[in-house]
């Protein structure tokens, strides 16, 4: 009877499930394999796609600009992780006790979160303006005159960069406050006891306790920093003549892709990303083991 049981129930988890494998099937399998073909052909300018092989890597390799792209990803995403340091700082000063307002706080770091990437980066345009910008404005007082932030190569990505760390600080917030939760207070008290004043126990018990979240951190903003699009495409412009100097990679997939019509080697583009994604990640779950302390 019970072997009966067993064989009638069988086919319900499967049923449960479903609905997540075929989302999962159909939005992220069958585009993955359907790029990796893809990456092999080439697309005429009517439609339709022709097998070329290797081709469209060979291109890549030897394409000037996807190496500037790739730096370009680089340095962002390395700005934007320096996020996670301050994060941890804003935190912990959040998450002293009896701190007032400290919701209020909280709410309004992790406000620009929420809001649209574009709505914040075309008011982060107007921010950056060299002629009438707030920040050359505010610079003039103290006798700096400022750049032309989004029209000068370095310049531009920079100013990408500090706009993307802006907007991840709300986030990373929000992570390290749950972990600054899980830490027994007992330890602080202890330390209190032997002596230790408040930098140090931010430096012993705080930032140590804290790794793992950190390493989340780290892992989830350098994924998204080889992500790079909407915001390089709000604040500078697609038109914007610094643009192929300031290109990321997922940029110079949108021009193979829809402005060129190449897919075949934007295709070949996204499989680089991937793969530079994959392997940024497989070394930094290599040597975590080595910085995060996980309690043991």
């Amino acid at each position: 009877m019970s072997g009966k049981s067993r064989s009638a129930d069988g086919g319900w988890p499967w049923l449960f499930v479903l609905p997540t494998f075929l989302g999962v099937l159909v939005f992220y399998l069958w585009p993955l394999v359907k790029t990796l073909y893809d990456s092999f052909t080439e697309t005429g300018p009517f439609g339709g796609s022709t097998w070329v092989g290797a081709a469209n890597y060979s291109q890549l390799v030897g394409d000037t600009e996807v190496y500037r792209a790739i730096l370009n990803t680089v340095v962002y995403t390395a700005i934007v992780l320096l996020g996670i340091p301050l994060a941890v700082l804003f935190a912990s000063l959040l998450n002293r006790p009896n701190l007032r307002f400290a919701m209020l706080y909280r709410t309004l770091f992790f406000l620009p979160y929420v809001a649209m990437p574009t709505a914040i980066s075309l008011v982060w345009r107007i921010i950056y303006n060299g002629d009438y910008g707030v920040l050359n404005q505010a610079l003039g007082v103290i006798g700096i005159d400022g750049p032309s932030w989004i029209t000068q190569e370095w310049f531009a990505l920079v100013a990408v960069a500090l706009l993307g760390l802006w907007l991840s600080i709300g986030f990373n917030m929000v992570v390290l406050s749950a972990g600054l939760k899980s830490i027994p207070g007992e330890l602080y008290e202890a330390a209190s006891l032997d002596g230790a004043g408040a930098v140090q126990q931010f430096r012993a018990i705080t930032v140590p306790l804290l790794t793992p979240s950190i390493f989340f951190l780290s892992v989830i903003t350098t994924i998204a920093g080889f992500q790079l699009f909407d915001q390089l495409f709000a604040l500078l412009g697609p038109v914007n003549p610094v643009m192929p100097k300031t290109q990321s990679l997922v940029f110079l997939f949108y021009e193979a892709a829809f402005v060129s019509n190449e897919r075949g080697y934007a295709a070949a583009v996204a499989v680089l990303i991937l793969l530079v994604v994959g392997l940024l990640t497989l070394f930094q779950f290599r040597f975590q083991r080595r910085w995060v302390n996980y309690g043991q």
